[in-house]
């Protein structure tokens, strides 16, 4: 029988509609479906899954909530999914559940060697030609990222490049690729049909500038500046540093742009023509862009791969907006490149769960559009998975989904209740994680709370794309600051 709570602290009369409903749920205790009144603290502490909502749609549905009233923003689309330009590519094929994780194992183990400096993190390539350096098979990138298209070159070259905050240059591929280049869908960039293209010289400031930003010297071919960047397990691209015409908008366009023109590239890039880089350094978009837009930007990731989200460069005017609440960026992280956020807390189902506040500060944390899944220290994850395993325990336990060890069989139920989790951060910021980015869905029978554990409580935490998922979320850099804003996009 369906207990119900009665609060201790009050005493109140059924009226005939709650008598009705009271009847309603001790006659229907064995029904699969829940039911909730308004207002209970049970449902502000719950969300409620439909499962007919995890069936994915084979459709884009392109209406995009905010997008086509800013005039700098670009769509943001899931690259592997039917709103993808590369979606039509019939020589590419999503990745299984499990490329996926191991493709974001990769990405994690070179952000958490890169921030704590290990020792071989960054193999050095001795080579002095750009067309010699070696083409190896690399998984680093992740598959869960997200890419945007934008016009590189005059006349205009649309292109298609994942947008990464955990990098800092943006390059695409060239022609004549003296190397190699991966397979793409769109055309490779062919710098000798745009008129504004020009190469980077060896002794420039700019092509010394390439260290900070890529962690390589800069190379040098026949007086031409050679960048080259190595994303870990070996996926890397180089070639010529060049200035071209970025056009972002009609609106937005910028001339002298520095990027990577690649001629040797390889790695699992999901048929994208490169990266834009939206990281800390000088070399990166927002820094490159910073006298239009102060080193703002802010995206929202869609809900799903049929759904389309946005990337804005600028101040929205929904930043003052009360829902958006920032945290200051932590100063506890070295790299440039990165966004370092404080984590202060965790809660579960509305309760905090007692985590010591050494266990965030031991490695830090950051922010990051490219790894799927949030990676938090063992003890606080512990913690979360107990918790939430204790919510959860009237369900049914599915099958482990490779790093997701707290999965639930739901095929038997219409909806189900699931526990609110919410993250607190420096500034006295609380952020309630969507519904949408609380669980990772492989199908029905299989879906699992969507963070796992890093491996040592001295690997850095990072909050992943999926938990950023319908959130606006505003990089501001010239703040020194991060904001979260709900119901930035579906």
């Amino acid at each position: 029988m369906a207990t119900m709570i009665v609060p201790n602290s009050i005493a109140f009369q059924l009226s005939a509609n709650s008598l009705f409903f009271l009847l309603l749920i001790i006659f229907c205790s064995s029904c699969k479906t829940t039911f909730a009144f308004q207002g209970t603290k049970s449902k502000s502490f719950h969300h409620i899954l439909h499962l007919n909502s995890l069936l994915q749609s084979a459709a884009c549905n392109s209406s995009t909530q905010g997008l086509h009233h800013q005039k700098s923003s670009l769509q943001v689309v899931h690259k592997h999914g039917p709103c993808s330009p590369l979606h039509l590519d019939r020589a590419k094929t999503p990745p299984t559940h499990a490329e996926t994780f191991f493709q974001d194992e990769g990405r994690v183990r070179y952000i958490q060697s890169r921030l704590a400096n290990k020792s071989g993190s960054k193999a050095d390539v001795k080579v002095t030609d750009v067309a010699n350096l070696p083409a190896k098979d690399g998984r680093v990138v992740g598959s869960g990222n997200y890419i945007v298209t934008v016009g590189i070159g005059t006349p205009k070259k649309q292109l298609s490049l994942i947008f990464d905050t955990g990098s800092d240059i943006t390059w695409t591929q060239c022609e004549p690729c003296l190397g190699f280049c991966y397979h793409q869908r769109d055309a490779k960039f062919d710098p000798s049909v745009s008129s504004t293209y020009s190469n980077v010289s060896c002794n420039s400031v700019q092509c010394s500038s390439l260290l900070s930003a890529t962690g390589y010297l800069p190379l040098c071919s026949l007086s031409t500046c050679v960048y080259r960047i190595q994303y870990g397990d070996s996926s890397f691209s180089t070639g010529f540093f060049a200035k071209e015409r970025l056009t972002l908008t009609p609106f937005d366009v910028f001339d002298n742009f520095l990027f990577g023109c690649g001629q040797n590239n390889q790695g699992l890039f999901g048929g994208a023509a490169g990266l834009l880089g939206l990281g800390r350094d000088q070399l990166s978009l927002p820094s490159q862009t910073a006298r239009k837009y102060n080193k703002i930007f802010s995206y929202c990731l869609p809900s799903s791969s049929s759904s389309i989200g946005f990337l804005t460069l600028g101040k929205r005017r929904r930043y003052g907006s009360k829902s958006v609440k920032f945290t200051p960026l932590s100063t506890s992280i070295q790299d440039s490149s990165f966004y370092g956020v404080d984590i202060t807390g965790i809660s579960v189902g509305g309760k905090r769960l007692s985590i010591s506040a050494s266990v965030f500060t031991t490695a830090g944390a950051i922010i990051d559009s490219g790894t799927v899944i949030t990676r938090l220290p063992p003890d606080a994850y512990a913690a979360l998975r107990s918790e939430f395993r204790q919510r959860m325990r009237r369900y049914r336990m599915g099958r482990e989904l490779s790093i997701l060890d707290t999965c639930y069989d739901f095929s038997k139920y219409k909806s189900v209740n699931i526990p609110k989790i919410s993250f607190f951060f420096r500034g006295g910021v609380k952020l309630t994680i969507p519904l949408v980015g609380t669980l990772y869905v492989a199908n029905v029978s299989q879906v699992c709370l969507a963070f796992a554990a890093n491996s040592d409580a001295s690997d850095i935490a990072i909050f992943g794309n999926t938990q950023q998922k319908t959130l606006q979320v505003i990089y501001d850099g010239a703040g020194g600051r991060v904001g979260f804003g709900t119901k930035g996009c579906y």
